[in-house]
């Protein structure tokens, strides 16, 4: 029997590639709405002080077995810590044998742009030319990378909930950052990815035909998009998750269009033509998918 891999978040980066990291996510999606994959929702503990979350999220998909554990401490980014960290673990499906325990930090970041850009690659409008991103973190960053996998952005917008935070990493990217309001009106594709509780999107400012990617407010009682904006049609990794763990979706009342799996699959029209919101709470199936991805490279 063969030791375990142990693999850091630097030895992730060397082996995670998000041009095979998308490819990977549409399977992953078109098995999870199958009903291919055994899946628990996930089981969250609330860390009261300081007002963190430890969650536990296992899955059997058809190509391995695994678990991550996941923390998220908003506080962190006081202190200049990430405000997400997290390990995977992969065991054999056939023996149970342990194979990996690898950081799960940068898969968590890489993986939640890669459906991201899945679901834009479905949704948004071929020719889009305007990107906007509400939120200067990781995800803000993965999602650039990502999205312009995609689609080909002629402008980049961005706001922050923190303005000195905004202006670095709009300078970093080439991006321009403004108010929330004027970085949405006219974008083909949003993203929100922000740590805030009440909404930051309005759907007053969205044009008509743009996708919306929305990452943040993974909570039952937190808000990125307001209700306008999830009166579109609405697109979600996991309609049990959203109906449990997504504050955008249960104090709106929205209806869930179809999972995103669905629409990849071809199963659904992708109602291309309309405004789309694509509400993501994130799945472990994608975590192990992705994890198998650094498995396989990492083993040679």
């Amino acid at each position: 029997m063969c030791e375990p891999l142990y693999l850091n978040e630097e030895q992730v980066r060397q082996h995670l590639r998000m041009t095979e990291l998308i490819p990977a996510m549409e399977k992953t999606l078109i098995d999870f709405s199958a009903g291919k994959v055994t899946q628990p929702m996930r089981s969250v503990i609330t860390v009261d002080p300081p007002g963190g979350f430890f969650g536990m999220m296992p899955a059997l998909t058809p190509a391995g077995l695994g678990i991550k554990i996941v923390t998220f401490y908003a506080t962190n980014a006081e202190r200049g810590m990430p405000t997400h960290m997290a390990t995977i673990f992969l065991v054999d499906p056939e023996t149970g044998t342990p194979l990996a325990v690898m950081d799960g930090r940068l898969i968590t970041e890489m993986r939640t742009a890669a459906v991201s850009a899945a679901a834009t690659r479905l949704h948004a409008p071929p020719d889009a030319k305007i990107l906007a991103i509400l939120g200067s973190g990781v995800q803000a960053r993965s999602h650039v990378e990502a999205l312009k996998l995609v689609r080909k952005f002629e402008e980049i917008r961005m706001w922050s909930l923190t303005p000195e935070h905004a202006e670095h990493f709009a300078n970093e990217i080439g991006a321009k950052a403004m108010l929330a309001e004027d970085a949405v009106r006219g974008a083909d594709v949003v993203v929100t990815a922000t740590n805030s509780k009440t909404a930051v999107l309005k759907g007053a400012w969205l044009k008509s035909g743009c996708h919306v990617n929305a990452v943040g407010a993974c909570r039952p009682d937190w808000r990125e998009l307001d209700d306008e904006a999830m009166t579109n049609v609405l697109f979600v990794d996991s309609r049990e998750a959203a109906m449990k763990e997504s504050g955008d979706v249960i104090l709106s009342g929205a209806e869930i269009y179809a999972e995103l799996g669905e629409a990849v699959a071809g199963k659904v029209p992708t109602r291309a033509n309309e405004t789309t919101i694509f509400k993501s709470l994130g799945m472990a199936v994608e975590d192990i998918a992705a994890a198998l991805l650094v498995y396989e490279s990492g083993r040679v």
